[in-house]
């Protein structure tokens, strides 16, 4: 496996190759794509769930009392969709690869040469997030063709709400897969922040629904400063304070789960 190379032009070293480490991870990515394509199982949840939970929320949303909460079909669904696509194609699917790449000695054998640690995560987390951020675009227009809904108001708040969701779900997917001696065992240590997720964090119920003292709660969970941000930056209603607020717990949740993968990710199988 090689990746990008740069050839010095004078000195001892002259005509010698040396790598980048953005061509090493290219190379990684291309290497792992190869190896996800081959877990069906993975590949599956991956693809299809994400595709399919949309639907599901859909024919549930005509239920719920969304009138005088401020609250569209389309307002709901967009963002809870890219929460899904967070959820199952890169928490859950990544969860599998960490733990599997552990158990396989891969991990070990990549760090002894001269990948770097975050090349090596990066590298195997590249191809569950291009699959992710295809699945929002195609969620996205979806959405706009069958819903009506427009461009976002305030994109900023979209483009910062994912771009911390691309850091924070791959990382707390490495602690996940820390947690278990197995692939198996990864996939259940994945389930309690799974279920919680969808359940409190305005994927299957917006936050506007819940009882009042489980709001405040659920505010502080991974996933919601992510549906905020996405929905208000679809919207344009989201206050200042709310705004702040969501990115103030995206950023510690970014900061926790790198702080956590540099403590405790673990390289090499538990005996």
């Amino acid at each position: 496996m090689s990746g990008t190379t740069v050839t010095t032009g004078a000195g001892p070293g002259a005509g010698q190759a040396r790598t980048t480490a953005a061509g090493r991870t290219r190379a990684l990515a291309r290497a792992e794509l190869t190896l996800l394509g081959r877990s069906r199982a993975t590949l599956a949840t991956a693809v299809l769930v994400p595709m399919v939970m949309p639907l599901m929320l859909r024919s549930n949303l005509g239920s719920m009392h969304l009138k005088g909460t401020g609250l569209t079909v389309g307002s709901v669904l967009l963002p809870s969709s890219i929460g899904f696509v967070l959820l199952f194609a890169v928490y859950g699917s990544l969860v599998s690869v960490y733990a599997a790449r552990r158990e396989e000695l891969v991990l070990k054998r990549l760090r002894t040469g001269e990948l770097r640690d975050l090349e090596i995560l990066a590298g195997a987390a590249l191809p569950s997030v291009a699959i992710g951020l295809t699945q929002c675009l195609i969620l996205t227009v979806a959405c706009r063709a069958t819903l009506g809904i427009g461009m976002p108001e305030r994109p900023e708040l979209v483009l910062l709400g994912l771009l911390s969701a691309f850091v924070t779900w791959p990382a707390l997917a490495a602690v996940t897969a820390s947690l278990s001696k197995s692939v198996e065992g990864a996939q259940i240590a994945a389930s309690p922040l799974t279920v919680v997720s969808l359940l409190g964090s305005g994927t299957f119920i917006p936050l506007e629904l819940l009882p009042d003292g489980m709001a405040p709660f659920c505010e502080l969970l991974p996933l919601t400063p992510v549906i905020t941000l996405l929905r208000g930056g679809w919207t344009g209603d989201l206050s200042a304070h709310d705004t702040v607020g969501a990115l103030v717990t995206a950023v510690a949740w970014t900061v926790i789960a790198v702080f956590a993968v540099r403590r405790w990710f673990r390289w090499e199988p538990r005996r």
